[in-house]
């Protein structure tokens, strides 16, 4: 069998409405509202690869100073000249690394709240524009 073009691609679907015509509808406003739509639906999708993308790069800069840090560390320890001053050295880094990692990982989580309330406020704003198109119809209408 043959892969044969669809037919329905090539169809102008305001003409095939237009050519309807149905009472009451305004179908050039109906269409236009359909386009902010899938405009504010871009927006958003824009908004939340950006804000992947940054996060996903902070994280890599996080973990390239993770590990420098990791091997100023270890040198430290290891160059320390008794077994307790190692051991008061270990706490000492291990604290400050616990205390660096917390900070990071607040840092990441601000910033993926960010991008996603901006995201999610192009959607709202919308939705809220949308409803108030469709009133704005049904009162023209009646």
């Amino acid at each position: 069998m043959a892969n044969q073009p669809n037919p329905f691609w090539d169809m102008d679907i305001s003409k095939v409405m237009g050519d309807m015509k149905l009472p009451g509808v305004d179908l050039e406003a109906l269409m236009a509202s359909q386009r902010k739509n899938i405009e504010a639906l871009t927006a958003a999708n824009k908004l939340a690869f950006e804000g992947f993308q940054a996060v996903a790069t902070r994280q890599t800069e996080i973990l390239r100073q993770t590990m420098e840090e990791l091997q100023k560390m270890m040198t430290e320890v290891m160059s320390a000249s008794s077994p307790e001053d190692r051991v008061a050295k270990q706490a000492d880094l291990a604290k400050t690394a616990f205390e660096k990692a917390l900070s990071n990982m607040k840092e990441v989580a601000e910033m993926v709240t960010k991008s996603n309330t901006e995201a999610t406020n192009v959607i709202s704003n919308r939705i809220t524009d949308s409803l108030e198109e469709l009133k704005a119809m049904a009162e023209k209408k009646g």
